[in-house]
């Protein structure tokens, strides 16, 4: 099977996929990486157990509306696990068997696990910002500073991720205010960051402290010529900007 190509919803009703297969399941999908990504590490963990010989992971292209039809055919072929992707962290909490603690937690899963009678989802989008803050720039989300942008499936795992760390403020900004209220209600009652508060994209907040973080948690930057989600030259001196989209490499 070509591991290069991006499959749809078609070919996973007629295609068999042979030895173990794997997947990333998003749309749009074309600009995932991770298809190479996993299939060198795959090739490099088979030099040395050749159980992993016969594995593969593929990259699905599956629009909102086709992903519940498209999740028992997964588990159909076998698929042992699925990396999900915009827009389907959200949607797929209604639609397998079980949910990690975390993951219920951030309202959001990102990894389902085969199981004999469904998938089981699990968040490690948190954790993933967490190391990635401290590996690139040096930062602890501990008592940071940190503006969050965006409210799908990715920014509610990085706000939850925030609160528990122990943030010193989290300020959540997005473009659909129905949507923000429904990530602010999963902060509900958690403990960890004493100040928490949201903002329209228009206008960042006011009196923010000398250091910080920007985490870009929405789709712009997916595509080229996507505009900046905030004017980042109203920041002051000493904040940096991570933005959770790896590809293409350089974003808005």
């Amino acid at each position: 099977m070509d591991t290069e190509k991006t499959y749809t919803l078609q070919d996973l009703e007629t295609t068999e996929f042979d030895g173990t297969p794997l997947a990333v399941v998003g749309h749009p999908i074309q600009h995932s990486v991770s298809p190479a990504m996993h299939n060198a590490a795959l090739a490099k963990l088979s030099e040395s157990d050749s159980r992993f010989k016969d594995w593969a992971y593929y990259r699905f292209d599956i629009a909102p509306e086709d992903f519940s039809r498209a999740l028992p055919l997964f588990h159909k072929r076998s698929f042992l696990g699925l990396n999900l992707t915009i827009p389907h962290k959200v949607q797929a909490m209604d639609l397998i068997q079980g949910v990690s603690p975390d993951a219920k937690c951030m309202g959001a899963v990102n990894t389902l696990i085969w199981d004999e009678f469904g998938y089981d989802g699990f968040n490690t989008d948190g954790v993933g910002l967490s190391r990635g803050l401290e590996v690139d720039l040096g930062i602890s989300l501990k008592g940071a500073n940190v503006i969050l942008l965006g409210s799908g499936g990715a920014a509610r795992a990085a706000a939850v991720q925030c609160v528990l760390s122990g943030c010193a403020q989290l300020h959540v900004g997005n473009r659909t205010p129905a949507r923000l209220q429904d990530l602010m209600s999963l902060l509900d009652g958690m403990s960890g960051c004493d100040h928490i508060q949201t903002f329209a994209l228009s206008a960042l907040p006011q009196d923010l402290p000398s250091e910080g973080v920007v985490v870009n948690a929405t789709s712009l930057g997916l595509k080229a010529g996507d505009p900046a989600p905030i004017d980042v030259a109203q920041l002051p001196d000493g904040w940096k900007v991570y933005d959770m989209i790896y590809n293409p490499s350089a974003t808005a």
